[in-house]
């Protein structure tokens, strides 16, 4: 079953990237204000550290570490679930009916059967900075930096779980364009270290809407800040949080008027 989901999603990755080569010089242009955007921002965190000294009681090179956390998790999200940007006319033209006879999960199609490969471009320079600054702070434990790679799954569970609740509300209401710029918004307030956000907004962000689990969490466990608690907390929420997800979505289910009838 799992060979023959990813066959299914190799396919449509790869007609999802002859698409996106059609207009090749739009391509290039999307990657430049991606790669712009990410630039000017670094360049906001160094300017706001090196005057401060310190963000938050973190260096330069620990506040630029969560930064790049933040966003490795979000580009994972982006590059597997960016199908779930154009559901919406799939429910309005009734194409989501087609969805639903055919062999394979409608949700599966739904949410991860149009990749975009332009954050896969980005993905592997990302990577290689991340490691960088892990080597520059000198974290060499081997449980440490398996904890973080623990993390970054959890944070994209978490992602996972938003994005099938945004589909689920879809498929009730036909809106997803606002519900995913609110996630998106909620989830960028994880671009800094969550210690900057005071009492209880912090732990509202952690706690409850998972922001510090999903972008924060990842660093502080290189950092050796995270307690045992904390890292079962985060797997415990993730967890349930997807199985809550997958209930709503089955209700949601149950509530789609077909846009024959």
């Amino acid at each position: 079953m799992i060979l023959k989901y990813l066959k299914i999603w190799w396919l449509y990755a790869l007609n999802s990237f002859q698409v996106q080569m059609v207009v090749r010089w739009a391509l290039a242009v999307f990657l430049l204000v991606k790669i712009l955007r990410f630039a000017i921002f670094t360049l906001f965190i160094v300017i706001l550290v090196k005057k401060t000294t310190v963000l938050a009681g973190y260096s330069l090179d620990e506040t630029i570490l969560f930064f790049l956390s933040f966003n490795l998790v979000d580009i994972l999200a982006q590059l597997f679930f960016r199908e779930v940007y154009r559901f919406r006319p799939a429910i309005v033209m009734g194409t989501f009916d087609f969805y639903l006879i055919k062999p394979i999960s409608p949700l599966f199609r739904a949410l991860a059967c149009g990749p975009d490969f332009i954050d896969f471009i980005t993905l592997i320079p990302l990577i290689f900075a991340i490691g960088y600054f892990i080597n520059r702070l000198n974290i060499t434990d081997p449980l440490a930096i398996s904890l973080y790679f623990l993390l970054i799954a959890i944070g994209f569970i978490i992602a996972l779980a938003f994005h099938i609740m945004v589909l689920s509300l879809a498929v009730v209401t036909t809106e997803i364009d606002h519900a995913v710029m609110v996630y998106r918004d909620i989830a960028a307030m994880g671009r800094m270290p969550i210690d900057i956000y005071m009492e209880p907004i912090r732990g509202f962000l952690t706690f409850i809407i998972p922001v510090g689990i999903m972008m924060s969490y990842p660093t502080k466990s290189l950092l050796g800040q995270l307690l045992p608690f904390n890292i079962t907390y985060a797997i415990g929420f993730a967890i349930s949080l997807l199985f809550i997800s997958l209930k709503i979505w089955n209700l949601s289910l149950k509530q789609y008027s077909s846009a024959s009838s």
